[in-house]
């Protein structure tokens, strides 16, 4: 939509042709339902300047829908709003019918959860790919992240895939559980490892000490991670660069593996890292490469990204 302050207005694509109009502007301006309803009762929404009646009313390709969400007010009006395209900073690296392949950067949120409404990843794609809305009501994924069958953690920087279509959805989803989509990153762990290569194999669930955190734990999923040493430092810390590749892909994964062996991810807090002697504002840690068999063509491809600028200039402190 094009924020206009007062109103947004934006016509119709032909990928939610037919749809009901409480469900597009649901989809379109972040609003949950119950909110729609009520723009729709105080007269808050127009169909080519008529103004909205029900909610399922069916919309047309290339009707101009106006929304008013001014009649929302105070904080809830501010925290419903739409990101639109150009807002959430992400760069689409490769686009085609089935997939999208995106590199995220640091801070940016994958999917909306209770403490980000707005903002996300997800609000970003909706607004380029408006054709994600309709996986999931058709039982491809969840309604509050359509179009994901992967993530990173918000601090988290690189490369993600977007499934845009439900056979897509389907495939990526059946190579993930099959083990064969190719993810490599890069990391700095404190310490020094002794192997100059490993796995380490541990189930990973929810600590049982904060609800919030991720730890090995015996009742938890299989995880594995393969790491490679690329090069060991001494200041302005210990350090180990580390190439590593997921067999599995549980949340916090790395990190938590990292942690449990004695080796936190530099700049990560959260998981006894590093964080005031080695300058890094965030976890060191970068979705580098990703593979998989692309659903349109049935061949594998794959994508790199090169260490972004913050941790570059991270990295150069060490020796």
């Amino acid at each position: 939509m094009n924020d206009t302050g007062a109103s947004s207005v934006v016509a119709i694509p032909g990928a939610l042709s037919g749809e009901r109009v409480d469900r597009v502007v649901a989809l379109l301006s972040g609003c949950t339902r119950a909110q729609v309803a009520r723009l729709i009762a105080a007269g808050g929404v127009r169909i080519s300047n008529v103004t909205v009646a029900a909610g399922s009313r069916r919309v047309q390709t290339g009707e101009l829908l106006e929304t008013d969400l001014q009649l929302l007010v105070g904080t809830e009006r501010d925290a419903i709003r739409a990101a639109g395209p150009g807002e959430v900073p992400f760069r689409v690296i490769y686009e085609d019918q089935a997939v999208v392949v995106v590199d995220k950067p640091p801070g940016v949120v994958v999917h909306p959860d209770a403490a980000h409404r707005s903002g996300t990843l997800v609000a970003g794609l909706l607004a380029s790919y408006p054709e994600l809305a309709r996986l999931p009501e058709l039982g491809c994924g969840e309604t509050d992240r359509p179009g994901i069958v992967h993530r990173l953690d918000k601090d988290t920087s690189g490369l993600l895939v977007v499934a845009r279509t439900p056979d897509a959805y389907r495939s990526l989803t059946a190579q993930l559980a099959a083990r064969t989509v190719r993810r490599r990153y890069l990391a700095l762990a404190c310490g020094a490892l002794e192997a100059e290569a490993g796995v380490v194999d541990a189930p990973i669930g929810r600590s049982l000490r904060d609800p919030t955190r991720m730890a090995v734990a015996t009742g938890g999923r299989a995880a594995r991670t393969h790491y490679r040493v690329l090069a060991r430092f001494a200041e302005p810390l210990e350090a180990t660069y580390l190439e590593l590749r997921l067999e599995t892909g549980r949340t916090h994964q790395i990190r938590v593996h990292l942690a449990a062996i004695g080796h936190p991810v530099v700049g990560d807090a959260r998981y006894g890292g590093d964080r005031r002697r080695s300058g890094c504002a965030r976890p060191f840690l970068h979705a580098a490469g990703l593979a998989f068999v692309d659903p349109a063509t049935e061949e594998e491809v794959g994508f790199t990204s090169p260490l972004p600028d913050d941790l570059v200039v991270v990295l150069e402190l060490f020796s």
